[in-house]
């Protein structure tokens, strides 16, 4: 049997992402919290865009990718009177375990079963179909999601009951926040040095500092270029989230309490929807 899925999160990730489901055929509707934008690509791609009760009493998969926890829990809770019985609920947002957990428990009651999937690659992933999918939830379930998720997921991976793909995506903005701090604070004193960047990038990629963000992200933020990625103000998010896990687990949090005050500094200054790389505006000389 096909499957009928349908896309609710229509941001910079979500639509692209989108798009990829319905090139397999698999797209059946698509919502957002703004009407006009989930009509604009119902239009483009010919499916429907229907309210919450339609998109869940007509198809089998659901994905989510919106913004915060409470977004999550709002958009499961307006489902819920109208889902199939064991139809799927996955959610490629950025929340806590927790609240993973929360909407697992209110889909059980009704027989609708969830995964928690968020996702990394940045909109160049989404746009390209080549996400690394961080999967919790029955490994069962993920299989019959599975054709979904291929979509647009180069690597899928199954890490455990459902808060697994958000304790791992946790994990990955810490990560993600650390090899910021080290490309932008390097390759502004490569700057202060006078060294060119279209010789610099090259080399230092080529050898043991070579990394995704200097490779995307390093010569665009030496052009002062920040409207490329993924906005700053949604990293400092999610670390939020990340800071509450790590206190919990008792590691250490130096690099999460320092991109907090960073980047929150940046969000001050107005520059929250710059791409994380705008870090680079408190490496430089002042």
């Amino acid at each position: 049997m096909t499957i009928k899925a349908a896309f609710i999160g229509l941001g910079a990730m979500g639509a692209p992402m989108a798009r990829h489901v319905h090139d397999k055929g698999l797209l059946a509707a698509v919502g957002n919290r703004t009407q006009a934008k989930a009509s604009e690509l119902a239009n483009e791609l010919g499916v429907q865009a229907p309210d919450m009760a339609g998109i869940a009493g007509t198809c089998d998969v659901i994905v989510l990718c919106v913004s915060a926890d409470a977004d999550v829990i709002g958009v499961v809770e307006a489902l819920l009177p109208s889902l199939r019985k064991d139809s799927i609920v996955i959610d490629h947002s950025t929340v806590a375990p927790a609240t993973a957990q929360k909407a697992s428990g209110l889909l059980a009651d009704s027989g609708v079963h969830f995964l928690d999937a968020p996702v990394s690659g940045g909109v160049e992933g989404a746009k390209n179909g080549k996400l690394s999918v961080m999967v919790g939830g029955d490994a069962a379930v993920l299989e019959r999601a599975r054709p979904v998720l291929e979509a647009y997921g180069a690597r899928i991976t199954h890490m455990g009951p459902v808060g697994s793909g958000q304790a791992t995506k946790a994990v990955n903005q810490v990560l993600v926040a650390g090899i910021a701090h080290a490309v932008t604070e390097g390759l502004a004193l490569g700057e202060a040095l006078g060294l060119e960047a279209d010789r610099l990038i090259p080399t230092l990629a080529a050898g043991a500092a070579g990394n995704w963000f200097l490779d995307k992200r390093g010569a665009t933020m030496l052009r002062n270029e920040f409207s490329v990625g993924f906005k700053l103000a949604l990293l400092h998010k999610d670390l939020g989230i990340v800071r509450g896990i790590a206190t919990e687990a008792g590691t250490n949090r130096t690099v999460i309490e320092q991109s907090l005050a960073d980047f929150g500094e940046l969000m001050s200054q107005g520059y929250g929807d710059d791409d994380i790389s705008a870090l680079i505006r408190l490496k430089r000389k002042s």
